[in-house]
């Protein structure tokens, strides 16, 4: 196994529930502090966002996030060389679409992910008909590819997103695209269930986690949350790396009360 699916499968049977933080990379100038407040404030692996301008399944949030990174002229090479001088303690994410990923070519790019010390990747836009070559590219990389599954999803593809899945499954809550909700929906705890009868890998469960409320929701059932809307809301709207730190510690307790429920 890679470094990110030997890690959640270690606190799934821990009995720890995930929290994994999605950072839009270069959404400001010291972003990468944003990071390791996420590994203090007890992260289990990060989403780094690779900035792309036509995010089509990010809400309005993590949109004007990467807008603003854009703004700054950040391009992915940049948050890569920026990634390659950190030495974290947890597995690292890329979340980026399929275009950024096809047109640097699947093997050069999960190359380049790699030698950054990139430990995994989401396409969210990637069909699981279609991961061949990126599915390919990233195993020869030692890249752990994780798929998405959505409330719509047939049992059939479920099936086979659950067994082509690497480090762990993605659980879209709602058929809508990423942002804060109020509470979390019935559909999401259905799905992870339908996951959980054909996978054993962890199943992390994302879109509407807004607070410590959510995240109990959520990991009453789910093996762990993605969080990203909520915490780039606050980035937005200036929250220093403390700040954001101390949200993050808050879901980390909200969740760590429900382990080995």
């Amino acid at each position: 196994m890679n470094a990110l699916e030997t890690r959640t499968r270690a606190a799934k049977a821990a009995g720890r529930k995930l929290l994994v933080p999605y950072v839009t990379g270069g959404v400001t100038g010291n972003w990468t502090d944003l990071l390791r407040a996420a590994v203090d404030a007890g992260a289990d692996a990060i989403e780094i966002g690779l900035p792309f301008s036509d995010p089509i399944l990010d809400g309005p949030v993590v949109q004007e996030s990467s807008h603003r990174a854009l703004l700054r002229g950040v391009t992915t090479r940049q948050i890569l060389d920026e990634v390659t001088r950190l030495t974290l303690p947890v597995p690292l994410i890329a979340f980026t679409y399929a275009n950024l990923v096809l047109h640097a070519g699947a093997d050069r790019f999960c190359a380049a992910l790699a030698d950054a010390g990139v430990d995994g990747l989401i396409v969210p836009d990637l069909p699981v008909d279609e991961i061949e070559p990126v599915a390919t590219a990233a195993a020869g990389n030692r890249v752990d590819l994780a798929l998405l599954a959505s409330p719509a999803t047939t049992p059939q593809r479920l099936h086979e997103i659950a067994t082509r899945s690497r480090g762990f499954v993605y659980a879209v809550s709602v058929m809508a695209t990423t942002g804060e909700q109020s509470t979390v929906g019935a559909a999401g705890e259905r799905l992870v269930t339908s996951l959980r009868q054909v996978t054993d890998l962890p199943v992390v469960l994302g879109f509407g986690i807004s607070g410590p409320q959510q995240a109990a929701q959520a990991g009453g059932y789910a093996d762990g949350v993605a969080v990203g809307s909520a915490l780039m809301r606050r980035v937005l709207d200036g929250a220093s790396a403390v700040q954001f730190g101390d949200f993050l510690t808050q879901l980390r307790t909200a969740l760590d009360e429900t382990g080995g429920r």
